[in-house]
């Protein structure tokens, strides 16, 4: 990981330090962070005469050798000082609140609008809601474009960003010309590489911020951060890992609620974490508890489906959305939880 003493290189500066990485059978991939570009060397970074030539150049700070699966998101790489912002919070500096509907009704917008006013006014800095849906029952309902109308006039009617599942490329391209904020990918997407490159090809360039979800089947902590590499290795760095519960599940709840793993995320990787409670235990009853939880354990931000009717919602919001009213009450006490922890 090279890292200059400038904020980036200048064409001729990357050509001469492509000359020497090239010797060694490596390559180069511009990482672009916000304040600062980094250089991650692609192959064996081991040998030392190529490392004595990189740090013999007078305009680099550094070479960092991350030895690592995951060497970008790695908490020792040199984007450890990058950090995300989405919907004016600087994760990590104050905790980023998501809300809103499982599943967009295009036959209901009105009820969307008016959730997410209540949820502005409940204090959330983002709004989510499903548009496309992955379904195990190939009869259950599977979204409509046409809600994702909806929810970016939701946006522009609050002035908050929005997050939206995508699952295939198709869905990528309609997600981006919309102008979606932040790209969700679903735990079932979780490992599938190729839509993960498509991601972070075409985010490249962009303030597109990726809400990347953990695998349902208890997917390692390594396995979950290389998944993230797959997106930032093409050089937009904001992605979010996702905690959301894994299976086999536990009794009572819809999954293995697994918010106890942001602390080993944060000692791995400067990547910062969301969590989402609502899919972890799957009722609405626990939602406030596994929310307290993910805050205590560290977590930077919190994705929790909420309805004004959650009854009358689609998809999973009977279940487990839970009403604006609840999302205040449950926002003051974990930005308490918030206060607490950082002293």
């Amino acid at each position: 990981m090279i890292i200059p003493k400038a904020p980036k290189l200048t064409d001729a500066q990357l050509k001469e330090i492509l000359s020497i990485v090239q010797d060694f059978d490596c390559s180069i991939q511009v990482i672009d962070g916000a304040g600062q570009s980094v250089y991650a060397i692609v192959g064996d970074e081991r040998h030392e005469l190529m490392i004595n030539r990189l740090e013999g150049l007078v305009y680099v700070d550094r070479v960092d050798k991350i030895q690592s699966p995951h060497k970008l998101l790695d908490i020792r790489s040199g984007l450890n000082n990058h950090r995300v912002v989405f919907g004016g919070v600087e994760l990590g500096k104050q905790l980023l609140l998501i809300g809103g509907h499982c599943t967009v009704d295009p036959k209901q917008p009105n009820k969307f609008y008016e959730t997410a006013d209540a949820l502005k006014e409940a204090g959330v800095q983002a709004l989510r809601g499903g548009v496309w849906k992955p379904r195990t029952n190939p009869y259950s309902y599977q979204g409509d474009a046409k809600a994702l109308e909806i929810l970016m006039e939701a946006s522009r009617r609050t002035g908050l960003p929005v997050n939206a599942e995508v699952m295939d490329e198709e869905q990528l391209d309609l997600a981006l010309d919309a102008g979606v904020h932040m790209l969700q990918v679903g735990t079932r997407n979780a490992l599938n590489y190729s839509l993960l490159r498509q991601i972070g090809k075409k985010i490249a360039g962009r303030d597109t911020v990726v809400l990347l979800k953990r695998g349902r089947h208890l997917g390692p902590v390594n396995e979950f951060i290389s998944a993230a590499e797959y997106i930032v290795t093409f050089g937009n760095p904001n992605v979010i890992l996702c905690p959301r519960g894994t299976l086999p599940g536990l009794e009572g709840y819809r999954n293995h609620p697994d918010e106890s793993i942001t602390p080993l995320l944060k000692e791995r990787t400067w990547a910062p974490v969301v969590v989402d409670p609502s899919h972890s235990v799957g009722k609405s009853t626990y939602v406030e508890a596994c929310s307290m939880a993910a805050v205590a354990y560290g977590a930077d931000g919190l994705c929790i489906e909420s309805n004004i009717d959650p009854m009358g919602g689609l998809g999973d919001d009977p279940k487990q959305a839970i009403t604006p009213e609840a999302f205040a009450r449950l926002a003051k006490k974990c930005r308490a939880i918030w206060d607490l922890r950082r002293g």
